[in-house]
């Protein structure tokens, strides 16, 4: 597995970065632990997870897979880079939530006590907050880098402007500025190739972006109608979520349009999707998921060749509409 250069910092992070939002709810602890050994005889170092985690559990689990990556983590922590997230809610209290000074060093704190470390690698806003300044976010995390609980900075889910801005910001105060974002980004949605990727290219930010696969949609394994169990479509209340975004006759149609291209470079459509995410030179490192240690094979396999240039432009005029949405009509 080769490493590569964390946007414009001296951190070197491997190709691959394994997403643990499976862990605790749709993975129990051992499969969990299965998950995190394959990965890391792959040689996957970079490891990503939240407070908010497992993703659709219910609200008493939150924090669950930050105690599992802790566990498996014990006595071999300098050998990971670590990142976690916050914002979303994890408790009662309004206050609980956001990305206020207040929630953002309580979040650290508790992340650090689940983690069994003493500090994180890349601590992420998970998503913006209109209602907190974000001088006021910022601040928080320059604090929390020159405490040494944090390494690097970075955001999740921020749109272009908001980034932007953000950077701005950074450089009038004088504060640690975000040396990352993780936006969503494959085959299906292209969106952020409008304005999020050239800003990131311009300002030499790392792109760690989540669901190369579409929330498995991409590997062609769904077949339309109602989703099989056990899989992110149905899974607790981030099913809804997954469905919004791939459950459409259009995606269907277009996975069948898929299909042959992988058949004809003679790999699986998961492995074609994840090169394709890695062929754009504005990529770090792609977040890759699993609920079971198998799963890992097809992404990893994408990053021992190199896709083919014809294969990328076939790709890309296939899949324009899904880069600027309707309006490529």
């Amino acid at each position: 597995m080769q490493h590569v250069r964390f946007g414009r910092t001296g951190l070197q992070v491997s190709q691959l970065c394994l997403g643990t939002m499976t862990f605790g709810y749709q993975c129990d602890d051992d499969m969990s632990f299965a998950i995190l050994d394959a990965s890391a005889a792959a040689g996957i170092t970079f490891i990503d997870t939240a407070d908010v985690y497992p993703l659709g559990a219910p609200f008493d689990l939150f924090g669950r897979t930050e105690e599992i990556v802790g566990r498996w983590l014990h006595g071999r922590r300098d050998d990971y880079i670590l990142a976690t997230k916050c914002f979303y809610p994890t408790g009662k209290r309004p206050w609980e939530g956001g990305n206020s000074r207040k929630n953002i060093i309580r979040s650290i704190d508790l992340s650090l006590r689940r983690l069994q470390t003493d500090y994180i690698d890349l601590y992420q806003l998970h998503d913006y907050d209109p209602s907190t300044p974000i001088d006021e976010s910022l601040q928080a995390l320059d604090d929390l880098v020159r405490s040494g609980k944090v390494r690097y900075a970075g955001c999740s889910n921020f749109l272009a402007y908001q980034v932007a801005r953000s950077l701005g910001r950074s450089e009038i105060l004088g504060t640690a500025r975000f040396d990352s974002v993780q936006p969503r980004y494959n085959l299906l949605f292209r969106e952020n190739e409008r304005e999020l990727l050239p800003l990131c290219a311009e300002e030499n930010i790392a792109v760690i972006p989540y669901n190369p696969l579409a929330g498995g949609f991409l590997t062609g394994k769904h077949a339309a109608g109602a989703p099989t169990e056990g899989g992110r479509f149905t899974l607790g209340h981030a099913a809804d979520r997954y469905q919004e975004r791939y459950w459409h006759d259009r995606m269907f149609a277009m996975i069948a349009e898929l299909r042959p291209l992988a058949a004809q470079a003679g790999v699986s459509m998961a492995t074609m999707a994840v090169q394709w995410v890695l062929a754009n030179p504005t990529i770090t490192s792609p977040i890759i998921g699993a609920s079971r240690p198998e799963q890992l094979a097809d992404a990893i396999a994408a990053t021992e060749t190199v896709m083919d240039p014809d294969l990328k432009n076939r790709l890309d005029q296939l899949t324009y509409e899904f880069r600027f949405g309707d309006n490529a009509r």
